[in-house]
């Protein structure tokens, strides 16, 4: 699956969480190189050992995992002709240890718990390498008994220290006037006498080290000499026989490096399996119905990284339409809902119980695309609607009837009438190709297509129009609006302009602007209190133009349509700042440059700007009804940016500063 698909996801976040539940090195990379899988008796074994995992930490069993502090590094010395040390030995030996006790403890739940179980059946019985390490070496020291050599070695060390011991008493009651203190101390590995520097001749012997004060000398007595070389060549014997052990216990351990591989494997198996099973307990995950038929029915369903107490999702696709569109209004649910279905299926194939009630299923899907959130990239020179466009591109080059492909906000970054029919074209192929389908939009022309098209089904986020609060209930089978004029009413907007802009929706949704209403006259006239404060009557001079007649029956033209010649005839000329409605395009913009000598103005849709010839629009609202006389224009049309940009121009200079305008198409 692509990694793209999967971050939108946010698969790695899910990865990131397991980590956080594993205690062991091998464990943990398990855990880093889990990916979703695509064979469904895989997937199926793995979540039914899960669950078994889950059921024996719920019921308070909690198994000993092996203690592995040590290991890899051991590991990686075996064959290398390194020399263990006692300290290395002792971390075989407690791994090898726990692994007995993680074996018994796995037997002992054979009849509640066959597939867990079953893991320890691999992991090798390694209790002569134990008794070999414990025979020789205890809490980090080689015993006497490692070898008959090193416990007569040992013996003869013990007997030479004991007659240097008693040399040096016998020299220090001898000499006490002339010692600072009456002890015996150590430099270099030589026992030394500290002697009163100025007493230092009446001793005989060598002067090892002095005192910081320099009024101490430390001094190895002539006495003393031979037996502290006896006993130094008694501990370089020592050394050698404990080299030699650690030499043999080091071979015993590479002839076995095998056998421990494959245990620490498995106690890695292990750790990843209770790593899952402890992160099903926390989200109350569960197993989930498999099915390869592109089927998802998903009860109770909540996203595991939700924050509170999130609304259940009930969703259900690919029985019978294998497109659900999603509608609702802005932060009602619509994107969290299809990331919800995403990630649960990743996670399903992962072999990780989903936070779903039982009797939920899921589909296995060879690839499960994305396109959700805004990738736009200012070093890429990419807008919103080309980072949408290019992951479509990505998910069409792969999508089959394996394929789940989430897409979120269809047609939005360009024109809306252009961006409609390519996102209907988009739904179609990937209909044709037989993937399952779970997209949102706000657009009525998509919605209308998904309720008369078969194949294809509404949904929507159920909405409180009293408290304006979104349910995060998804409602199947029906289409949602955006509830803006629902909002724009409840917040106090007047119920003139929510019923004008109604009218308006209403008229471009079927081709045919709203008349623009007359202006308030500059002077007189009645003060009328309305809902949205006092507001200027205008007092009727004229009656208001009949609304345009409707194209005959058997007329050519379609409706919408017009005359390009009747209309050069009679249109008003155009002011910049002037809303037009451009029939051919289904929209309206604004007029940003007045016709050239060949009639092409320059209109500005959505934030875009393109040239058009003036035949091919007509004049919907004139500027001076949409703006006040000293409104300025550079609102309309520059970014924000830009007219910061000017702003500051206007100050001072700023070197490097400029302002870009794209080129008119």
């Amino acid at each position: 699956m692509r990694e793209p698909s999967l971050a939108k996801l946010e698969y790695r976040r899910a990865i990131d969480t397991l980590l956080s539940y594993a205690t062991t090195y091998p464990g943990k990379k398990l855990a880093e190189r889990l990916r979703p899988m695509t064979d469904r008796s895989v997937i199926e074994a793995r979540l039914r050992e899960t669950e078994e995992a889950r059921r024996l930490i719920a019921r308070g069993s909690q198994p000993p995992l092996p203690s592995l502090e040590g290991m890899e590094e051991t590991m990686q010395l075996l064959g290398t002709g390194y020399i263990l040390s006692e300290q290395q030995l002792g971390h075989v030996a407690r791994f090898v240890r726990s692994c007995e006790q993680l074996r018994k403890f796995m037997d002992g739940k054979a009849y509640e718990a066959a597939s867990v179980a079953g893991y320890s059946a691999s992991m090798y019985d390694l209790t002569d390498l134990l008794r070999e390490i414990e025979n020789s070496v205890d809490r980090g020291m080689i015993l006497d008994g490692a070898s008959p050599e090193l416990g007569k070695i040992r013996k003869r060390i013990r007997a030479a220290e004991e007659k240097l011991h008693k040399r040096l008493e016998g020299l220090m009651a001898k000499h006490a006037d002339c010692l600072q203190e009456r002890l015996v101390s150590q430099r270099n590995g030589r026992y030394v006498l500290p002697v009163k520097k100025e007493l230092r001749k009446r001793i005989p012997g060598a002067v090892l080290d002095e005192s910081a004060s320099g009024q101490t000398v430390f001094v190895e007595p002539a006495e003393a000499v031979g037996l502290q070389m006896e006993l130094s060549a008694l501990r370089a014997e020592e050394n050698r026989e404990e080299l030699q052990i650690l030499a043999r216990l080091t071979e015993e351990a590479e002839n076995r490096s095998q056998e421990l591989s494959v245990n620490i494997e498995t106690v890695g198996h292990y750790d990843l399996l209770f790593a899952k099973a402890k992160w099903a307990l926390a989200i109350d995950g569960r197993p989930v119905e498999l099915n390869e038929e592109g089927v998802i029915e998903l009860r109770g369903a909540r996203h595991p990284f939700l924050a509170g107490k999130a609304v259940p999702l009930n969703v259900t696709v690919g029985d019978g339409y294998r497109t659900l569109l999603i509608t609702g209004p802005n932060t009602g649910g619509k994107t969290a809902t299809i990331k919800t279905v995403g990630l649960l299926t990743l996670m399903a194939q992962s072999g990780l119980l989903v936070p779903a009630e039982e009797g939920s299923k899921l589909s296995v899907f060879r690839a499960v695309e994305a396109d959700i959130g805004d990738d736009q990239s200012l070093d890429r020179s990419l807008s919103t609607f080309s980072s949408h466009l290019k992951n479509v591109i990505d998910i069409l080059a792969e999508a089959d009837r394996r394929t789940l492909v989430l897409l979120d906000e269809l047609a939005t970054g360009t024109d809306p009438g252009e961006g409609i029919g390519l996102s209907i074209a988009v739904l179609e192929e990937l209909h044709r190709r037989g993937a399952v389908v779970l997209a949102t939009t706000h657009f009525n022309e998509i919605k209308e297509y998904a309720r008369v098209t078969p194949g294809y089904r509404n949904a929507r986020m159920a909405f409180d129009e009293e408290t304006l609060r979104p349910l995060y209930r998804l409602d199947m089978g029906e289409a949602g609006n955006s509830y803006a004029f629902v909002i724009a009413r409840k917040l106090g907007i007047a119920e003139g302009i929510v019923e004008r802009a109604r009218a308006i929706a209403e008229g471009l949704r079927s081709g045919r602007p709203s008349a623009p209403i007359a202006a308030a006259p500059a002077e007189g006239g009645e003060t009328k209190a309305g809902d949205g404060g006092p507001r200027k009557v205008a007092k009727p001079e004229r009656a208001a133009p009949a609304p345009a007649p409707a194209p005959a029956a058997n007329s050519a033209a379609a409706p919408g349509s017009f005359s390009e010649d009747a209309a050069s005839e009679t249109e008003p000329e155009l002011s910049v700042g002037d809303a037009v409605w451009i029939p051919s395009l289904g929209t309206r913009g604004v007029v940003y440059r007045l016709p050239d000598e060949r009639g092409n103005l320059t209109v500005q849709i959505r934030g875009e700007k393109i040239k058009i010839n003036r035949k091919r629009v007509t004049l919907a609202i004139e500027a001076k009804r949409l703006y006040p006389a000293d409104y300025d224009l550079d609102i309309v049309f520059e970014s924000v940016e830009n007219r910061k940009k000017r702003k500051l121009m206007g100050k001072r200079h700023v070197e490097g500063l400029k302002i870009e305008k794209p080129p008119e198409d």
